[in-house]
């Protein structure tokens, strides 16, 4: 029986592992994560197409893993500080989809509300990369500070502190932003 290269099967304890089904999928993810890292969509697209070429590279390993996707998430990760390391700091404004659900509202408060995810956007922008990068994990992909801890090499309890940190530093910047002239 012949497999294409990325109907690549292999068992992971009980669990089997195909490439297609299992890994391609993240891309998507791969790629919010790397674009919170390097703030730049087109390294983000490199960051995932060279952790998806790593992954497929180490295949052979995969049965030593307890959970790939760990693996892939904690290689994007790693790839994207890289690059952003050496892109030297360019900003990018990030899209949600948050800024397309604007439903049913007035021009006035569509552009409110631009503006506020704006400025959201920038003060993300400006966390340092540990807290924009478990802020992204935790609100973003939904991620449990378990599986972010094994992803960052923190224990739970320095994931709970950053998390928290950062989403203060941004409630209060933005009330300090949002109040100003009052």
């Amino acid at each position: 029986m012949q497999l294409s290269p990325c109907s690549t099967v292999i068992n992971i304890g009980m669990q089997e592992v195909d490439f297609r089904k299992d890994i391609l999928p993240l891309k998507d993810k791969l790629y919010r994560l790397a674009l919170r890292i390097t703030l730049n969509s087109a390294e983000a697209e490199d960051v995932v197409q060279d952790t998806l070429i790593w992954v497929w590279n180490r295949r052979d390993e995969w049965n030593a893993l307890s959970s790939v996707e760990a693996y892939c998430y904690t290689v994007a990760r790693n790839l994207a500080l890289d690059r952003r390391e050496l892109a030297d700091s360019r900003t990018v404004e990030l899209t949600t989809e948050a800024e397309n659900s604007v439903e049913n509202s007035s021009p006035y408060d569509r552009m409110v509300t631009q503006e506020q995810l704006d400025i959201i956007h920038s003060l993300v922008n400006r966390l340092p990369e540990k807290q924009r990068t478990v802020m992204q994990l935790r609100d973003i992909e939904g991620k449990s500070y378990r599986e972010i801890a094994e992803l960052m090499q923190f224990t739970e309890e320095q994931v709970k502190t950053t998390l928290f940190r950062a989403r203060k530093k941004i409630r209060q910047q933005y009330l300090d932003i949002d109040g100003y002239g009052l």
